[in-house]
């Protein structure tokens, strides 16, 4: 099933990033070809107070797509060398995403990305069939078996940086899922 853009209208970005665990990121690679990938790791952004966010200096050209309805992606180069993919959620001038770190066969962001041909052509583009990528929910369940844990790799966001607001997929469910038990 396709999770409309009033599933990321949620304003509670903490519990969507968990939500996200076990749904598949799809991309449409034209000719009747897609490429379905379980989302195993997610990490959540939440407002200008939160010094690890995009938006903690406002808005910028770079952040503005945060700043509006939840359902667009956020596409930015990180360090000049990889695409990042976050979905924007919540309400209008409130800016909060979820990064997709990682994918059942490619774990870090800049892999994901990689792997799913995603540049910043997909920049403020709605999650939807239309822009050829989305988000679908097959009924997996968890249960519970997550990893939480503090953000990685912001170190300069002080206390922000502890906010147990990173949610992986355990590796032994991964491994079932896919095939490798």
């Amino acid at each position: 099933m396709l999770l409309s853009r009033d599933y990321f209208k949620n304003t509670n970005t903490v519990m969507l990033a968990e939500d996200l665990l076990g749904k598949y990121l799809v991309r449409d690679l034209g000719n009747g070809q897609l490429m379905k990938s379980m989302i195993i790791e997610t990490e959540a952004y939440h407002g200008e107070t939160d010094q690890a966010c995009h938006a903690r200096f406002g808005k910028t050209d770079r952040n503005q797509v945060m700043y509006r309805e939840g359902g667009v992606w956020y596409v930015y180069l990180c360090y000049g060398i990889h695409w990042l993919l976050n979905i924007v959620t919540g309400e209008r001038d409130f800016p909060s995403a979820i990064l997709i770190r990682g994918i059942a066969d490619a774990s870090g962001p800049g892999r994901v990305t990689k792997k799913l041909g995603i540049d910043k052509s997909f920049y403020g583009l709605a999650a939807t069939l239309e822009s050829g990528l989305w988000v679908e929910d097959h009924g997996y369940c968890s249960n519970g078996k997550i990893d939480i844990t503090p953000r990685i790799g912001i170190d300069y966001a002080g206390e922000c940086a502890k906010k147990p607001w990173r949610f992986v997929l355990k590796d032994d469910l991964i491994k079932i899922k896919n095939g490798k038990n």
